[in-house]
């Protein structure tokens, strides 16, 4: 009975049917109407033979769909593989490129910084080395003010010293003041010269002039005021040192060319050789400050192209250029009287 009821209403139909036709058989049969039996049997079996033959052909059906069903989840699954497996590949490819330039990039990086740190332990010891020259050459009589960042590194110091012991210059024109004017104070103290630096800014010139106060410079070095005004060079208006402030200088031996700062405006130190060359010595030295910056190495090359008997004696050493002044005098030609 149980598994009557889990029969479907089509299938209880079929064996409904199933059992009239059996029934209808019998009582053929036990009528005595043998050829009626025999013939419901025959379309009994026909009729079997033919579901069959229907029930096989749905089964190839099927069996064909399923097949076909089965290549294209075979084709859709291969393709998908194929495609996981090239982005597999090209993530791996891309992996390796990354890899290898990261690689490449760290190689690159800690040969730079190897290079960088050399560089900066080399110049640290030459600074190191220049200032135990330094002190070894004079003894101050306080403490010394602080080199490097706007003043003179140790080794540029070392080297405008020598210029000073070698030519020995009677007047120092320095445009700038700070660590740089005790320094050449106490070099000019040696020789017998003199130093006047221009400074625009009130609070750095009255900490220099302390500064040489304390060293008992006052007598070899002065600080004068200069604020910055307004100058026509070459057609153009550039803020410079107050002219007044250098009005009674003549035979500048060496020019110290160290101010205005970079911030006071493009090209600030430009005006200096236009301005000062009346005021140099017939044969004079001029020291530039910061000679590897763009601004101060296209006004150095102006300055060499167009002023006669200027030149540059070589390559600049730290961040200074040398540069020898020899003025031309022209002689007049002599008038048919």
């Amino acid at each position: 009975m149980q598994r009557l009821r889990n029969l479907t209403r089509r299938q209880l139909l079929l064996l409904g049917a199933a059992a009239a036709l059996g029934v209808a058989i019998g009582a053929s049969a036990l009528a005595g109407f043998v050829g009626v039996a025999l013939a419901v049997v025959g379309v009994t079996l026909a009729g079997l033979a033919a579901g069959l033959l229907l029930a096989l052909h749905r089964l190839a059906v099927l069996g064909r769909e399923q097949r076909k069903a089965l290549r294209d989840q075979r084709g859709v699954l291969e393709q998908t593989q194929r495609r996981l497996l090239g982005a597999v590949e090209q993530m791996l490819l891309t992996a390796g490129d990354r890899h290898r330039d990261l690689t490449e990039l760290l190689a690159t990086g800690q040969k730079t910084t190897a290079l960088g740190t050399d560089r900066l332990l080399r110049a640290q010891t030459n600074e190191v080395e220049a200032l135990l020259q330094l002190f070894g050459g004079f003894t101050p009589a306080a403490p010394m003010p602080p080199s490097g960042g706007f003043a003179l590194n140790p080794t540029d110091l070392l080297d405008l010293l020598d210029l000073i012991r070698t030519r020995r210059p009677k007047l120092v024109l320095e445009l700038g003041s700070g660590t740089s004017s005790v320094w050449i104070a106490y070099a000019l103290e040696k020789t017998g010269g003199r130093l006047i630096s221009l400074d625009h800014e009130p609070g750095y010139a009255r900490k220099t002039r302390l500064a040489l106060a304390a060293h008992g410079l006052t007598g070899v070095a002065e600080v004068r005021d200069a604020p910055l005004r307004p100058v026509v060079v070459d057609g153009r208006t550039f803020p410079w040192y107050d002219v007044e402030a250098v009005a009674d200088l003549r035979e500048v031996d060496l020019l110290l060319i160290d101010g205005p700062p970079e911030k006071t405006g493009k090209d600030a130190r430009y005006p200096a050789m236009r301005v000062l060359e009346d005021r140099l010595a017939d044969s004079a030295t001029v020291v530039f400050d910061d000679a590897h910056r763009q601004d101060e190495a296209e006004a150095l090359r102006k300055w060499v192209e167009t002023i006669e008997g200027l030149t540059s004696e070589g390559e600049a050493l730290g961040r200074h250029a040398v540069l020898s002044y020899r003025r031309i005098v022209r002689q007049m030609a002599p008038t048919n009287q």
